[in-house]
């Protein structure tokens, strides 16, 4: 899940100004190639105002930043009883090399990056500017 923020933070970790808080939730079977088109998607998504309030800027565009949060949670299954399942979530270290590769991609692709702490219980704190946010499911 991407959402643009005026700024966001996230404790343990960092926090940026003006850019994207992405949450993001790493399955079962996800591999490489989907890091590198998530970080692909996420530096050109062009969901920043021009000068007419279109959509037409990425975060690149507009000289924003990006943080990145596990989210283990997004995975959640909730089609059988009251209680979610993480079944489909990736085991925590494939979930935290893909995490870390969407980072390194992103900041191949020169966006400047903030993360949380894989794995740790953090508090984030985000004032999402539109609201705009958009999910992705590659």
């Amino acid at each position: 899940m991407v959402q643009r923020v005026s700024r966001a933070r996230v404790a343990p970790g960092g926090e940026i100004g003006h850019g994207l808080c992405v949450l993001l939730g790493v399955a079962r079977g996800d591999g490489e190639g989907q890091a590198a088109r998530l970080a692909a998607k996420v530096a050109r998504l062009r969901i920043f105002p021009d000068d007419d309030g279109r959509f037409d800027r990425s975060v690149g565009d507009v000289g924003g930043s990006v943080l990145v949060v596990s989210q283990f949670t997004l995975i959640a299954d909730t089609a059988k009883g009251n209680r979610p399942s993480f079944a489909e979530a990736a085991l925590p270290e494939d979930a935290e090399a893909l995490y870390d590769r969407v980072c390194a991609e992103l900041r191949g692709l020169d966006v400047p990056v903030e993360t949380g702490v894989f794995g740790a219980k953090m508090d984030v704190e985000l004032v999402n500017d539109g609201p705009v946010t958009i999910v992705l499911d590659l």
